[in-house]
């Protein structure tokens, strides 16, 4: 229960990140034509996830509460794409080519065809 509690608790305190990052940088930028926020937390969060996972496994001992607090809790919140890549690095190190190829590929076409049928969906509401 207490993972639970804290992975949502980080889960808010990502997503409130994520609001402001994302503020800030749309108040700086007059007409956006890119999703110049969005690029930035993604791989701001696919790179927070890399460095902490990396020194979880490798130098830091942390408690597996606290790993997944953050980890998923906290940069979960903060940016789904950073478990997306973290998955798919984590497969291509462990020589599975084939199954990080197709969770890319999946992904990403899956992806915009969810978002593309669900604008077509809300259309006819």
């Amino acid at each position: 229960m207490t993972k639970i509690i804290l992975v949502l608790l980080g889960g808010a305190f990502g997503t409130g990140v994520r609001y402001f990052l994302s503020s800030f940088i749309y108040s700086r930028i007059r007409e956006p034509t890119f999703p110049y926020a969005n690029l930035v937390i993604n791989v701001t969060g696919s790179f927070l996830v890399g460095v902490l996972a990396e020194l979880f496994e490798a130098r830091v001992l942390i408690s597996p509460t606290a790993r997944v607090a953050l980890l998923t809790g906290v940069l979960g919140g903060y940016t789904t794409f950073s478990s997306f890549t973290f998955e798919t690095v984590t497969l291509l190190r462990d020589g599975e080519f084939g199954l990080a190829t197709l969770n890319v590929s999946s992904s990403v076409i899956l992806g915009l065809a969810a978002v593309w049928l669900g604008m077509k969906l809300a259309q006819l509401l």
